[in-house]
């Protein structure tokens, strides 16, 4: 098992840790590599995933309304005397 000991600092409005290269190799981590983060009885797990390709049909399927809408696009065209 390798092991690690590492500060965690702030990026932006969050924290973050630099994985140090031994310890992604043995996890099987690399650069883009999409990870599940859980927090399980006090210990940060971190599982990486399978990079998976979802067309437009299956993204479209997750889209929540309730979570994601912003604002409602007009649907008419307003002419330039109503701006």
């Amino acid at each position: 098992m390798t092991t690690a000991i590492l500060d965690i600092k702030r990026w932006g409005n969050n924290l973050g840790v630099r994985l140090p290269v031994g310890i992604a190799r043995e996890a099987h981590l690399h650069e883009h590599q999409r990870v599940r983060i859980e927090v399980e009885q006090g210990r940060v797990i971190i599982t990486p995933l399978e990079n998976q390709q979802i067309n437009l049909e299956q993204r479209l399927a997750q889209f929540d309304q309730a979570r994601h809408s912003g604002e409602v696009m007009a649907t008419t065209q307003l002419g330039t005397e109503q701006l």
